[in-house]
């Protein structure tokens, strides 16, 4: 049975072949550069293409939380990173997969440390992490008696160890000079390890974000690269210029419900509760929360003629459509929609359909 005839509401499509060239690539690229892969699966959350990532050599994974981390616990990851300022009320749960599996944490603060030093029943490493121009969280250059109080508190301790040194440099997103934000975040980075590398010989510094990652090709002195967006991309990285719309391995389908030719609109069941509601803003001001491709029984394609999804409320989303779809769309049938953001796309729907029919996992749908 085709995977269009498994589908009566809001489903989330995954392109496995194009999923997989773009593990295949950032694996390939960071190789190249003598650099390690730790991928930041908040994108994915998938053990099932986990596997596929291992197939490319990628043994290391990042989680945006401890329940990530718990679903990805035993599924044969070297070590699992949790970046996300360490939460200490979750020391028990941290303890629980420390038995299991190498896992790591984020502090920013010594209260962090104390709290971990004393808590801990098993090895657990971390990462600090250092803002170097995000302003979101992070351990400032000048905040040293912070740093040293963090460190003390590893160094006295018998379970928690210090790993590295770890930015990302969200402002990628954002700022209109994406190299120099890199060449500062990597400057911040050697700037450290180099004052620390005496003390802790084995020191990693850690850089992750798909903006910089999927563009640039010289990361200095950087150990580690942690990009997550890459394994999917969407709109918002074709806009800032990490891939094309091409890469992008995820749509969302949706049933077509009422057409309004005389508006020029199609009335859609896929809301703010399936897509999100990250937007992006066309050259005309409209808002544009995702754009129509043509759904095929192996594939979609991306048609010449410009659909987007226009606005959105909890179910309803509507179509500001193209002449030639509403010349060949009618009400039952299904179209997709590229996502500007497929993190937060993912982590609505909870799980994948593949292209052959198959159900793939989504650590929001098990739990």
């Amino acid at each position: 049975m085709s995977y269009l005839e498994q589908i009566a509401s809001p489903t989330l499509l995954i392109d496995e072949k194009i999923t997989r060239a773009n593990l295949k690539k950032m694996a390939n690229k960071v190789q190249a550069l003598g650099k390690k892969l730790v991928p930041h699966w908040k994108t994915a959350q998938s053990r099932t293409i986990g596997n596929w990532a291992k197939e490319y050599g990628i043994q290391e994974v990042t989680a945006s939380s401890i329940s990530l981390a718990e679903y990805l616990c035993g599924q044969g990851w070297d070590s699992i990173h949790i970046a996300f300022p360490f939460n200490i009320r979750e020391i028990p749960r941290l303890n629980r997969i420390a038995a299991k599996q190498g896992i790591s944490v984020q502090v920013v603060n010594a209260a962090t440390a104390k709290a971990l030093a004393e808590g801990l029943t098993e090895k657990v490493e971390f990462f600090v992490e250092l803002d170097a121009g995000y302003g979101r969280t992070g351990i400032q250059e000048t905040q040293e008696a912070e740093l040293e109080a963090i460190l003390s508190q590893a160094d006295g301790s018998e379970f928690l160890k210090f790993k590295g040194f770890y930015i990302h440099p969200g402002h990628t997103y954002y700022g209109k000079d994406t190299g120099k934000i890199h060449l500062e975040s990597q400057e911040a980075l050697a700037k450290m390890k180099a004052k620390y590398l005496h003390r802790y010989p084995n020191l990693v510094t850690r850089l992750g974000d798909t903006p910089g990652c999927a563009v640039r090709s010289e990361f200095g002195e950087v150990d580690e690269l942690g990009p997550g967006n890459f394994v999917f991309f969407d709109l918002m990285q074709v806009q800032l210029g990490s891939c094309t719309k091409e890469d992008i391995a995820v749509c969302l389908a949706v049933p077509v419900v009422d057409i309004r030719k005389d508006r020029k609109e199609i009335l859609i069941h896929g809301g703010g509760v399936h897509l999100a509601k990250d937007v992006l803003i066309n050259e005309d001001g409209s808002k544009n929360f995702g754009e129509i491709v043509m759904l095929h029984e192996k594939s979609w394609s991306i048609p010449s003629h410009r659909s987007f999804v226009k606005s959105i409320s909890q179910e309803h989303g509507i179509v500001q459509a193209s002449d030639e779809l509403l010349a060949s769309v009618q009400v039952g049938d299904l179209l997709g929609i590229l996502p500007v953001h497929s993190c937060m796309t993912a982590d609505c729907m909870g799980s994948y359909l593949s292209l052959d029919g198959q159900v793939v996992d989504h650590a929001e749908g098990a739990r």
